[in-house]
């Protein structure tokens, strides 16, 4: 039977509208803020109606050396066309960091199923 971990897709966010998109700096200082943004359909809008919609981003951070990642966010969204209101995937977040380590991103497609992306972040003393 497949792990969870198999069930992800992922792909370069230019030519794939699924995948996150994540932006922060490269470095940060320790215990600096760090600034993330992550969504949906940067390059290639994805759809955002009541048939086909993201419904969830969730952020990690797993330090060098640590032997699991650290959920620092997770969004549902819920609207999808409701009278009108269609909730956006994208999403703003801040954190502090003591160490360097990798960023992975991952949303949900009602459609296409689950998306992954990471993206490494280097902590300077």
């Amino acid at each position: 039977m497949k792990g969870l971990g198999s069930l992800y897709q992922s792909g370069d966010w230019k030519g794939e509208k699924h995948v996150p998109v994540i932006s922060c700096p490269d470095r940060v200082k320790k215990d600096e803020l760090v600034e993330l943004r992550v969504n949906i359909g940067q390059e290639i809008a994805h759809p955002n109606t009541l048939d086909h919609y993201i419904s969830w981003i969730k952020v990690y951070f797993k330090p060098e050396g640590g032997n699991f990642p650290v959920e620092v966010g997770s969004y549902d969204f819920a609207s999808h066309g409701e009278y009108g209101t269609f909730t956006e995937p994208d999403v703003t977040l801040k954190f502090k960091v003591e160490k360097s380590g990798t960023i992975f991103a991952t949303s949900y497609c009602n459609i296409h199923g689950l998306w992954e992306n990471s993206k490494e972040l280097i902590v300077e003393e």
